[in-house]
């Protein structure tokens, strides 16, 4: 056996020789282990809630016959051991490609068969690894898209959608070709600062009409959806470990971007001496009715599809649950201000429920549907609120609208905890009377 220093002399041609000889001296068992801690690997950095990853591991395992083989998954990590065999991975999360968590569920049925070579298997798996992400342009077109239609939802004018889209345009820019080589904190610290600069700065011009709308429909391009959905439902699955992990950096992404946010009116105060006295958000009368509220929906969740990595084929179906889950929350919302959470708590809901159908019906993970889905509810304009009112010392109106935006996202998490509960119980119901 080689020594640590002996392996750094050699070339990458002998370093690979060495792992496939390794490969071929594991048993049968042991491959089929460590390829199902591989699979594990791509869904967890890719998006995945941690039961779809254990439950994958769990299945691969045992169809090439592991007896032994046990998993327990945490928000970057797999330990995995077997009889004979253990495993211990961190796995930091870059970045996400939902497409990569498609294929994986799409070859974990395949295998259930059992005629899958461990070297198919393999092969695969490393395919689906190394397949590129979306292009550049199709992601900064997508967070262009998805922004300005919901600077729309939030109540912006045409104008407002249109300054928003060139505003999109270059954050997008910034989000792939610099932020994403950055830390994530200092990555959506610097994205809600560069959002907040380019939005004043058209308005400053005079392209656009309503600040407000336009920085909170910018800013949501910056939300960290797949934690802060993933969170949620990893508790509904009890999994409360990675859960609540998962839900602090949610927690955390949004505190950076109201930090952001804040520095840039801090800047803009300086250069004008003094605070940029904003008025109450206001809702333009053409784009507040319902037949351009539920496009826009539409338009901005298929926008974020891009953003997140979803397989284009389901593109349109993930506007389909934005748009659903839009439209209940219009319809609770318009009865009064006051049914602002009660809203959400439905939206969430409409999400979830159309979103577990989908999955059914497509034979795809409900992640999918649900990350895109949810993100027109998120509230983007407690975030952008509560930074303003910090920046200008009003304490107590920045309380008030904190807490309000906590109030909201804990209405969408009873909501998709709820559906996602109701739907285990029917999936766990199904088989027993289909066998009666």
């Amino acid at each position: 056996m080689a020594s640590t220093k002996e392996y750094a002399d050699f070339t990458p041609e002998q370093l690979s020789g060495l792992c496939q000889t390794t490969a071929q001296k594991m048993t049968g068992e042991e491959r089929a282990l460590r390829l199902a801690i591989d699979a594990g690997h791509i869904l967890l950095e890719n998006g995945a809630e941690i039961g779809r990853v254990e439950g994958t591991m769990e299945h691969i395992a045992s169809t090439y016959g592991v007896k032994d083989g046990s998993f327990f998954v945490l928000s970057n990590g797999i330990i995995a051991t077997g009889q004979h065999y253990a495993s211990a991975a961190h796995i930091p999360i870059r970045g996400m490609q939902l497409s990569r968590v498609v294929e994986v569920n799409q070859l974990s049925r395949e295998v259930t068969g059992g005629t899958m070579p461990l070297d198919e298997l393999d092969a695969c798996l490393k395919a689906i690894r190394t397949s590129k992400g979306k292009p550049w342009w199709e992601v900064i077109l997508g967070i262009a898209l998805g922004v300005s239609a919901f600077s729309i939802l939030f109540g912006g004018s045409l104008t407002d959608a249109a300054a928003t889209f060139v505003c999109g345009l270059l954050l997008g820019a910034f989000m792939t070709f610099v932020g994403s080589h950055m830390s994530r904190i200092f990555s959506n610290l610097l994205g809600g600062l560069v959002g907040g600069l380019l939005c004043i700065l058209s308005v400053a011009l005079g392209f656009g009409d309503h600040l407000p709308n336009m920085i909170i429909g910018t800013i949501i391009a910056l939300v960290p959806g797949v934690p802060f959905t993933n969170g949620m439902l990893d508790i509904a699955n009890e999994a409360y470990i990675a859960g609540s992990t998962r839900l602090k950096h949610a927690l955390l992404a949004f505190l950076c971007i109201a930090a952001g946010v804040a520095l840039a009116f801090i800047l803009e105060g300086l250069f004008s001496k003094g605070l940029m006295q904003i008025g109450m958000p206001a809702k333009d009368a053409l784009t507040s009715a319902w037949y351009i509220q539920l496009p826009a929906a539409f338009i901005g969740t298929v926008g974020f599809s891009a953003l997140f990595g979803a397989p284009r084929k389901y593109y349109l179906y993930c506007g389909l649950a934005g748009m659903l889950g839009w439209c209940a929350y219009l319809w609770v919302e318009t009865t009064g201000p006051e049914r602002m959470v009660a809203a959400a708590f439905c939206g969430a809901m409409a999400v979830a429920a159309i979103s577990s159908i989908l999955a059914i019906l497509l034979k795809c993970p409900t992640t999918v549907f649900l990350i895109c889905g949810i993100i027109p509810l998120v509230p983007g304009g407690g975030i952008f609120w509560t930074a303003y009112y910090l920046v200008g010392d009003q304490l107590r109106q920045a309380g008030t609208t904190g807490f309000m935006a906590l109030k909201v996202t804990i209405a969408i998490a009873a909501g998709i905890i709820l559906i996602n509960a109701i739907s285990g119980r029917l999936h766990k119901w199904r088989p027993s009377v289909a066998s009666k």
